[in-house]
């Protein structure tokens, strides 16, 4: 069931993935933004139904092990409806800086909306902003995030070069992503779950099938754990290691900015 990971032979005549389809490269960003637009009001939801509910787990975990200090600034990238934000505002503190950035407005929204729900309105900033080109100066941030965010980036080698220029040195970049999973015995589970039952789950939920069946897609067009601690290595990283959770179905990636 898994798809080639070779995202670059079709960048090199113009076209790049969406999903398993082939679409030119310039339509990639409206068609993941109309995906997400569709999703954003059941994001929660969405994510529960990829990953059966441990999500939450994986994204506390994340946080949890992140190199982050009280009083540090924070650039969390498709921060969405603001959960590994307002997991990390417990680690900067009230001194601390959190900076949601999302590509898509409706999402952006969604975060804002629910922080303020909960009485969370200080010490976060929101801006709608594209990963492959960041409107930060250099150095301004102790810590970069980007979870369940990179495989929708069109170019992903610019998205990671612009997160180790906004970093400061000594500073780390995060990402977490679904990733390719290691036991062998599991891929066919996973694969049925993620093709039949998936985009089933999100035409009963959430009235959508094709948005939850690209995701799935998406999933495996990402690039593979070694391949892509590889890309942050080629970006400018150093210390670049990964650490696989649940069989690898999703992997945590951490480099650093020397």
């Amino acid at each position: 069931m898994n798809a080639p990971h070779d995202d670059r032979a079709g960048e090199r005549d113009g076209t790049t993935h969406f999903g398993f389809r082939d679409v030119p490269t310039g339509e990639k960003q409206k068609l993941v933004g109309q995906v997400f637009s569709s999703v954003a009001r059941n994001y929660d939801l969405m994510n529960d139904l990829m990953s059966l509910g441990v999500h939450r787990v994986w994204k506390r975990y994340f946080v949890g092990t992140a190199q982050v200090l009280r009083g540090d600034s924070v650039l969390d990238l498709a921060g969405g409806t603001g959960d590994i934000a307002l997991l990390l505002k417990d680690r900067v503190g009230d001194t601390g800086r959190i900076v949601l950035g999302d590509i898509n407005g409706d999402m952006l929204r969604v975060g804002r909306d629910r922080m303020v729900d909960r009485g969370r309105v200080s010490g976060f900033e929101y801006v709608q902003c594209n990963a492959e080109a960041l409107p930060f100066p250099d150095a301004s941030f102790d810590l970069v995030t980007i979870a369940f965010g990179l495989r929708n980036v069109t170019d992903k080698d610019a998205a990671l070069r612009e997160m180790h220029r906004v970093l400061k040195v000594g500073g780390q970049a995060r990402v977490l992503e679904f990733s390719e999973v290691t036991a062998p015995w599991f891929k066919p589970v996973y694969d049925f779950h993620s093709f039949n039952v998936l985009p089933k789950l999100g035409k009963l939920f959430a009235n959508d099938a094709d948005s939850y069946q690209y995701l799935a897609e998406s999933i495996r067009k990402h690039p593979p754990q070694a391949e892509l601690r590889g890309m942050m290595e080629a970006a400018g990283f150093a210390r670049c290691d990964y650490r696989n959770l649940s069989a690898g179905i999703v992997a945590i990636h951490t480099g650093y900015k020397a």
